[in-house]
């Protein structure tokens, strides 16, 4: 199984990346091949100006091509997800996450941006046609300290079991998927004998 991780955050030091650390840690204990995408590994000009000739664009939308998830991770902004992710999405050819499973991950400064995720990146995931977006996990700011670990930082008790929760339910929704492709090959093989 293949997931990509996508953090929305223009940031190099970002809460929202620390939860993305920390999830796609989870993800490959339990044998998921993840890849990392962030914002910073674009050059700004190549989403500005929706350069899709750019070597990172052209790997970002094969790499979502392959995966069978993704995993959404952004600060909230304005009541909204972060712009730059919103461009980043916006290079993604229509039906890009057609039979994907997505986990959306955000951060923000208080509960009162919770409705974030349902108000503004679902949307955008369902023009994508997305089909399967999980609840996500918000996390407030103060659950998440930084660190000098290679997770970037420490969730606090309360974060980490529903981050656990969420990607349980992730990880059993890629299973499906993936199961169910194989079914369909299997299919695929017997009306070609």
């Amino acid at each position: 199984m293949l997931v990509v991780s996508i953090s929305g955050s223009p940031s190099t030091r970002s809460r929202s990346g620390v939860v993305l650390k920390h999830a796609a840690q989870w993800l490959a204990d339990h044998g998921v091949n993840v890849k990392a995408v962030r914002i910073q590994d674009f050059n700004a000009e190549d989403l500005l100006y929706a350069r899709f000739d750019s070597p990172e664009v052209i790997a970002f939308i094969d790499a979502v091509a392959k995966a069978d998830g993704l995993l959404i991770g952004t600060p909230v902004y304005k009541a909204s997800f972060s712009g730059a992710l919103k461009t980043l999405l916006d290079l993604l050819p229509e039906r890009s996450l057609h039979g994907k499973v997505v986990l959306p991950l955000a951060t923000g400064g208080s509960i009162a941006h919770m409705l974030a995720v349902d108000y503004a990146l679902k949307p955008v995931l369902s023009a994508l046609k997305c089909q399967e977006v999980l609840h996500g996990v918000f996390a407030i700011d103060s659950q998440i300290s930084y660190g000098d670990n290679d997770l970037g930082g420490e969730l606090d008790e309360l974060l980490t079991q529903r981050l656990q929760d969420g990607l349980e339910h992730f990880h059993l929704g890629l299973q499906h998927r993936t199961n169910a492709r194989h079914k369909e090959a299997g299919g695929h093989l017997k009306l070609a004998l």
